[in-house]
């Protein structure tokens, strides 16, 4: 606004200097700012755990302000039905079929090459500051895996997953540097606040923001503000040891779930507030997910919260319950406030969906689609088959959806359930006996898709 009233103060006071001041003006309408774009991932939240998609025993109302405001996807599906491959199949556009990191394993052996497709990397080259706030988990500052090789200018948070299972804690990273702080930090906070400070600083140039707060993966940590409102509410069981397990005791582990999850509502809001406080609502694109479905771990109950929503699975299933994932994005004045659609949208269209709405070219060989048609009101092409594998269970898990259809590989040396995701979203009745056709192409469809490891080839 000030430099506004002051081009209109300028343009009437010094009649010489109105050329000059007109081909600023034409310059600005042929080069227009290139959209902000805050991208933020919960960490294990169920796409039942907003209240704008069912759950009835707590809130979420600047998420579901969010939704109000912007665009939902029906179907919006996570990279992975864990943290690492998940966030892999985001920064990359590589679903597990084609990408380097397929499963949780030590971020020393388990990283991101210097030679993959990068979103921030991309960004960055493109003109954007980019930050990310929270857990990474695709390498270490040892390797080409690190934020700061990635692409990040800014990197507060935790490098590794395991940091990432507790939220009390005394250290975190500021780039390639572990610092100790003297006191025990709630990571949230600092998460949201190293995001708010990179906001302000960089408001006058386009921003790329990858916000991975932890919250509500275990351990169920909260600070007691956040508590007090649910104390007493819900009825409890204690979880753990007070001296000892891997994940920190919980008295009150389901007051703690409603506790973190609500708390990461409130600065999803500040994050949103601070963007509208300083007028960049409309060249700011802010979109809200998570990585996964909801977990079990350190005294989580997905079924007291219903936390799958209608779906059948949690964290670690191929079932709709472990990758279905809650999706929204807000960009006042280009998507139309209260939009839903039931395009498909997965984690690996975020590189392709970014460069085309940055104006930036999209690497060849992504197996994401940009879907910025759909943020712009626009007819979507149809999008490709999607497609998951998981191992950790001792075998491999499949999956694949293609328009309505289904198909699963969800138990070891079963054969390949099949389901009607529209008319069951809850994948209850198994119907490849009946359709031996369909799951004859979803079969070719996994063969095709899955590709072996590769051995790495980009430096350490």
């Amino acid at each position: 606004m000030k430099t506004s009233l002051l081009a209109t103060f300028t343009l009437f006071a010094t009649g010489p200097l109105i050329g000059h001041i007109h081909a600023a003006d034409t310059t600005a309408a042929k080069n227009p700012r290139k959209p902000n774009i805050i991208f933020i991932m919960a960490d294990d939240l169920g796409y039942g755990d907003l209240s704008m998609d069912g759950q009835k025993k707590f809130k979420t109302p600047n998420i579901d302000n969010l939704a109000k405001e912007g665009l939902t996807f029906a179907n919006a599906y996570a990279g992975s039905t864990i943290c690492g491959p998940s966030r892999c199949a985001l920064l990359t556009g590589l679903h597990t079929g084609h990408a380097v990191i397929r499963g949780n394993a030590p971020e020393s052996s388990n990283f991101l090459p210097d030679d993959n497709p990068s979103v921030a990397r991309l960004l960055k080259n493109g003109g954007y500051a980019t930050g990310c706030f929270g857990k990474w988990g695709m390498g270490l500052p040892a390797n080409a895996g690190s934020p700061s090789r990635q692409g990040f200018d800014e990197f507060v948070g935790f490098m590794t997953h395991m940091e990432g299972h507790f939220h009390f804690v005394n250290n975190i990273w500021y780039g390639d540097e572990k610092r100790s702080h003297s006191e025990q930090v709630y990571s949230q906070k600092v998460f949201f606040d190293s995001a708010a400070d990179f906001i302000k600083r960089n408001k006058d140039k386009p921003f790329f923001i990858y916000l991975a707060p932890t919250i509500p993966h275990a351990s169920l940590e909260a600070t007691d503000e956040d508590m007090a409102p649910f104390k007493g509410k819900f009825p409890e069981k204690p979880w753990g040891k007070p001296d000892g397990q891997h994940y920190r005791y919980q008295a009150t582990p389901h007051a703690a779930f409603a506790a973190m999850v609500t708390r990461l509502d409130k600065d999803v809001g500040k994050i949103t507030s601070l963007i509208d406080e300083l007028g960049l609502a409309k060249d700011t694109i802010i979109v809200f997910t998570s990585d996964n479905g909801p977990h079990q771990e350190g005294g989580a109950d997905p079924k007291f919260f219903n936390g799958s929503g209608p779906f059948r699975g949690i964290k670690r299933d191929l079932t709709d319950g472990g990758v279905h994932v809650p999706f929204i994005a807000r960009w006042p004045n280009t998507i139309k406030a209260g939009t839903k659609t039931d395009n498909f949208w997965a984690h690996w269209d975020l590189l392709p969906t970014v460069a085309d709405l940055a104006g930036l070219p999209v690497p060849k060989g992504l197996d994401g689609v940009s879907l910025a048609p759909t943020f712009k009101g626009q007819k979507q092409p149809e999008h490709p088959p999607l497609y998951w594998e998981f191992y950790e269970r001792g075998w491999k898990q499949q999956a694949v959806r293609d328009g309505k259809w289904k198909g699963v590989y969800e138990k070891k040396e079963a054969p390949m359930s099949l389901y009607d995701i529209e008319r069951d979203p809850g994948e209850k009745t198994n119907l490849a006996k009946s359709n031996p056709e369909i799951v004859k192409k979803l079969e070719a469809i996994i063969e095709a898709s899955h590709t072996p490891m590769k051995e790495r080839k980009g430096k350490k």
